[in-house]
């Protein structure tokens, strides 16, 4: 209160600028003053000085780092700013952003299932996005693509439109073109294919092409005899969908780990039948999803330690995609869903592309190895409310 009208003015203008956010990991400013005279309990003549927090040093215009006057001292400490971060700066420090990464997502053949949310995910936080399309289903999807039928659900936030850098053939039931069979290279459904479309192949195309990778993502599974109980399930079904389903998996990360940055992440989807009991879900398609969770915690061991790079699984509740449309009773599971699950609303897939994206960014350095729900809780359940067991007659 001993300081002169314009120093307390000079003293609010920089706390003002205080409170504006600006960075402290700038060096501090040293104030000084002279205090004198015995009302401020001092000896005229000696010099005071205080260390005030960096973000001070962008208010001071320069050349006047030196801020002269009584009183300084008692002002800043007595006035503590509470410094509230604005939006802007909570974005910067929290946001999702992987400008400069790449992704490589296996899986996308249209614009309705999992693996086109994440892609579109990964694209709003800025990342390049590389496919791998089945190849039966590739001279669709490109056409489709080219045509514009995706651009209603290809648009980002800022108004552009998510591109894919490349689209590659591949079929990640076969880990080398040695194990493709002579009839399936002759299928003309396979005559799309314009070089190697196993894993290795793919692989490798995709390093000549643009060296490494920051992100895999493994969106694809098949169980050819899905709708058969195990009970009634063939050898070769059940192998096929633990092939399709969950080695593919391994075998991607075998590929691409050693071009995979390290701190980069690998992550697929599973669902909940690997765990509880989902009749309908047959085909040998729970086991493979159990085993997929399981290989999931021990390649984050090893391609931790070996590539320095995260692999997680995300378990998604239902969705009516194209693909799932295969089980044949996908909406009862989703109606199911959402009369018993804790957050009684149907899963979207923009829900589950926007915890691959956390998953696959800086922000989730630590996570490995896990399975993450993203089911509305339906996970948490043991009893179906909705169950006729429960209904009672009224007395």
């Amino acid at each position: 209160r001993f300081a002169p009208r314009r120093m307390k003015a000079r003293c609010a203008k920089v706390a003002t600028s205080y409170a504006a956010g600006a960075s402290s990991s700038r060096p501090c400013l040293v104030v000084r003053g002279a205090r004198g005279g015995e009302r401020n309990g001092g000896t005229a003549g000696r010099r005071w000085h205080s260390r005030i927090p960096s973000p001070l040093m962008s208010s001071v215009p320069a050349g006047k780092g030196r801020i002269e006057g009584r009183g300084f001292a008692t002002f800043a400490s007595n006035h503590s700013v509470n410094a509230a971060a604005t939006a802007t700066e909570v974005q910067r420090v929290l946001g999702i952003d992987l400008r400069g990464k790449k992704a490589f997502v296996a899986g996308v053949a249209d614009d309705q299932g999992f693996g086109w949310a994440i892609s579109k995910a990964l694209a709003q936080a800025g990342c390049e996005i590389i496919l791998g399309t089945w190849v039966p289903a590739l001279n669709i999807f490109n056409t489709s693509l080219k045509r514009g039928k995706f651009d209603g659900n290809a648009m980002l936030s800022d108004g552009s439109k998510m591109t894919f850098t490349k689209v590659y053939p591949m079929d990640a039931v076969f880990d080398s073109l040695a194990d493709v069979p002579e009839e399936v290279i002759n299928n003309k459904r396979y005559a799309a294919a314009d070089g190697d479309f196993s894993v290795e192949g793919v692989a490798q195309r995709v390093k000549e092409d643009f060296g490494t990778v920051d992100i895999v993502i493994h969106s694809l599974a098949n169980g050819p005899e899905v709708q058969k109980p195990l009970l009634e399930t063939s050898r070769h079904g059940y192998l096929a969908a633990i092939s399709a389903s969950t080695y593919s998996f391994v075998s991607m990360v075998q590929r691409f780990g050693p071009m995979m940055s390290k701190g980069g992440a690998a992550l697929s989807l599973t669902y909940l039948a690997s765990e509880k009991v989902i009749p309908g879900y047959g085909g040998g398609m729970s086991s493979a999803k159990a085993a997929l969770e399981s290989d999931t915690q021990v390649l984050a061991w090893e391609a931790g330690r070996k590539y320095g790079v995260r692999v997680n699984t995300i378990s998604a509740g239902p969705l009516g995609s194209r693909a799932a449309k295969a089980i044949g009773f996908i909406d009862d599971m989703i109606n199911y869903s959402c009369a018993n699950a804790p957050l009684a609303s149907e899963i979207n897939a923009e829900e589950v592309g926007n915890v691959a994206a956390f998953l696959c960014s800086p922000l989730a350095s630590a996570v490995t190895g896990a399975t993450v729900y993203v089911d509305n809780g339906l996970n948490t359940m043991g009893l179906a409310v909705d169950s006729k067991a429960l209904d009672r007659e009224a007395e």
